[in-house]
C-alpha cells in the first residue's frame, strides 16, 4: 500500500452510461495522491429501449429524450471541469439497427464520443463495479443484474471472474414482449407463467452450467433488484430497505402475487416501489424468480453499484501504479480512499496501527480478551482511520472522525462494523467510552465490549506515538500476574512523551482489564 506519490495534478473525469432503461452519470476527481473524490451522480429515465426489440430500431422520440439527457449530463460535467469523458451504450444500443444515427447525434449535439460495449463486456464492467465494493472474504459469489433489455450475469471472487453471460432478456424487453402497458388490468397467473417460462428458456444452459460451479452467495445490482427488495422491506417488515439489505425468495414470492394482482394505477401506489417502474417492474421480477428458484438460491443480497462504478474501476487499473485496485481487498480500498481524501498523516497513521495490532495480539496471548480476527481487522482500519476528523478541525478531531467514518461510504463494511469503527476512533483520545455516551447507545452490548477493548489499544498505541516520530520500535505485554500486566516497550531515542502518554492511560486500562499496567521500557541503537 505504499505508494510514491506521482506529482501529478488532479484530473475530473466524467463517466457516463446510457442503457436501455435510464442514463447515468458519475463525475471523479482523481487526486495526485492516488485517491479520488465523487463530485455527483446523477440518473435520469429515459426509456432508450422503449418499443424497440420488435423491430430492432430505436423510436425517434426516444433516440431525442437520450440526446437531451446526454447533453444536459455533459454540461454539468463541464462545470466540475470534466476535462475526460467516458462513456458507454449498453443493450437497446448494439441492438439497434439506427445505432449509427444515435452516436452522430451524441456526437454532434452533446460532443459525445460513445462506445458500443458488448453483452460479455457489460457483464465484465459491471463484475468490477460491483465486487470492488463487496467484502467476499473468500467467498465465490454470483453476480446479476436485470437490466432493460438484457441481464447480466457473472461469477467470481473480489479479483476474479471465472463467468461472464449476457442474455437478450431484460425488464422492458419482456414487457414489450407480453405486456400491454396501455391496459391497465392486474397480470394473470397465466400471463405470468408465460413471462417465466420465457426466462426460464432464455437461461436454461447458463443455469445448468452455473448448477457446476461452487456459489457461496448472490448479489443483485440492477434498479430492478433494488427496488424489489425496497418493496418486500416496506410491504411484508414495514422498514425502509439500506443499500445492502437482503431478498428472500419467500419474500420474493410475495412481492410478486402483491403486484401482479393489482392494476398499474394501484401498482404504482405499493409502499416502496419506484412508480417509474411500476410498468416493467413484474417482467424484471420474473427474470429474478426464475434465477433464484432455478440456481435454489434462498436470499439475494442487493447493491447500488453497477456498471458506473466498474467504469470507475476499469479506468483506474488502467492507470500506472494505482493502489485502489488490484489485490487490495474493497475493504483495504475503501478505508485507503477515504484517508487519503481527507489527507490523513499516513505515516503516523500506520505507526500507530502497526502498534494496535501488537497490543491486540499480544494480549490476546495472554487472554486478556477473546475478540476475533474479524475485530481485530476492525481495530486495524479503524486505527488507521482515527485522525481523520483533523480535516475539518484537530480540536475535538475525534468527535469529527465519528461523524466522517459514521457517514463515509465505506464499501465492503456492513452498518454494525462501521458504528463500531467510528465509536473506536471517537474514543482514540479525551473521554473513555460509556454506556450512556450517545454514540454508544446505538451498539448491541457485544459491540459496546469491542469499542470498550479495542479503543484501549488504540488509545495505547496512539500515546506511543504522541509525539509522531515512530520512537517506538515494537510493543507486547509480556506477562499477566495477579493484579498485573506488564507491558515491554522497546524504543530509540528520546521518548519521555510517549512514557508520559502511556502513564495517562493506566486508570482506563485497569479500568477495562481490572488489572494495573506495568511499563518496562527497553532501548534499541540505531
Amino acid at each position: 500500500m505504499n505508494i510514491k506519490n506521482p506529482g501529478q495534478k488532479s484530473r475530473v473525469v466524467a463517466f457516463i452510461d446510457i442503457g436501455t432503461n435510464s442514463v447515468r452519470l458519475l463525475v471523479v476527481r482523481i487526486n495526485p495522491n492516488n485517491s479520488y473524490t465523487i463530485l455527483t451522480r446523477q440518473k435520469q429515465q429515459v426509456r432508450l429501449g422503449e418499443g424497440e426489440f420488435e423491430k430492432e430500431e430505436i423510436l425517434p422520440e426516444a433516440m431525442e429524450r437520450a440526446i437531451v439527457v446526454c447533453k444536459k449530463f455533459t454540461e454539468l460535467a463541464r462545470t466540475f471541469n470534466a476535462e475526460e469523458f467516458v462513456a458507454v451504450a449498453t443493450s437497446a444500443t448494439r441492438e439497434a439497427v439506427n445505432q449509427h444515427e444515435l452516436l452522430i447525434q451524441l456526437r454532434r449535439e452533446a460532443q459525445l464520443d460513445v462506445r458500443v460495449v458488448s453483452g460479455r463486456e457489460e457483464a465484465r464492467l459491471i463484475y468490477l463495479g460491483v465486487s470492488s465494493g463487496i467484502h467476499l472474504a473468500g467467498r465465490s459469489a454470483v453476480f446479476i443484474d436485470i437490466g432493460g433489455g438484457s441481464t447480466e450475469i457473472a461469477v467470481g471472487d473480489e479479483h476474479q471472474y471465472q463467468t461472464l453471460e449476457s442474455f437478450k432478456l431484460g425488464a422492458i424487453r419482456l414487457t414489450n414482449l407480453y405486456l400491454n402497458t396501455k391496459d391497465p388490468a392486474p397480470v394473470s397467473p397465466a400471463l405470468y407463467k408465460k413471462i417465466l417460462q420465457h426466462a426460464k428458456t432464455v437461461m436454461a444452459d447458463t443455469i445448468r452450467e452455473l448448477r457446476m460451479q461452487k456459489i457461496d452467495c448472490a448479489i443483485g445490482s440492477s434498479g430492478t433488484i433494488m427496488n424489489l427488495a425496497e418493496i418486500a422491506n416496506r410491504t411484508l417488515h414495514q422498514n425502509i430497505s439500506p443499500l445492502g439489505t437482503d431478498l428472500s425468495y419467500r419474500d420474493l414470492k410475495k412481492v410478486i402475487r402483491l403486484i401482479c394482482s393489482l392494476p398499474i394505477e394501484q401498482r404504482r401506489k405499493v409502499p416502496g416501489i419506484n412508480p417509474e417502474r411500476a410498468d416493467i417492474i413484474i417482467s424484471g421480477a420474473a427474470i429474478l424468480d426464475t434465477f433464484m428458484k432455478d440456481l435454489s438460491l434462498d436470499r439475494i443480497t442487493t447493491t447500488g453499484r453497477g456498471l458506473q462504478d466498474g467504469l470507475l474501476a476499469d479506468y483506474l487499473s488502467r492507470m500506472d501504479n494505482f493502489p485502489l485496485v488490484g489485490k487490495l481487498s474493497a475493504r483495504e480500498r475503501s478505508v485507503l480512499q477515504l484517508g487519503r481524501s481527507c489527507g490523513i498523516n499516513e505515516v503516523h497513521a500506520r505507526t500507530v496501527t502497526s502498534l494496535a495490532l501488537d497490543l491486540f495480539d499480544s494480549a490476546k496471548d495472554l487472554r486478556l480478551h477473546n475478540l476475533q480476527e474479524n475485530d481485530r481487522e476492525l481495530l486495524q482500519y479503524a486505527t488507521f482511520l482515527h485522525d481523520i476528523g483533523s480535516f475539518i478541525a484537530y480540536t475535538n478531531h475525534q468527535a469529527h472522525s465519528y461523524y466522517i467514518i459514521s457517514n463515509a461510504e465505506l464499501l465492503g463494511f456492513d452498518r454494525h462494523e462501521v458504528a463500531i469503527m467510528a465509536n473506536i476512533a471517537r474514543f482514540h483520545r479525551k473521554g473513555v467510552p460509556q454506556k450512556k455516551t450517545p454514540e454508544i447507545l446505538e451498539l448491541e452490548s457485544r459491540e459496546w465490549e469491542i469499542v470498550r477493548v479495542l479503543s484501549t489499544f488504540l488509545r495505547l498505541a496512539e500515546s506511543l506515538d504522541r509525539s509522531h516520530a515512530a520512537f517506538i520500535k515494537n510493543v507486547r505485554f509480556t506477562r499477566a500476574e495477579k493484579g498485573k500486566v506488564y507491558l515491554s516497550v522497546n524504543a530509540r531515542g528520546d521518548c519521555q512523551l510517549e512514557i508520559w502518554g502511556v502513564e495517562a492511560e493506566k486508570k482506563a486500562f485497569k479500568k477495562i482489564f481490572s488489572k494495573s499496567l506495568v511499563l518496562e521500557m527497553g532501548q534499541i541503537s540505531d
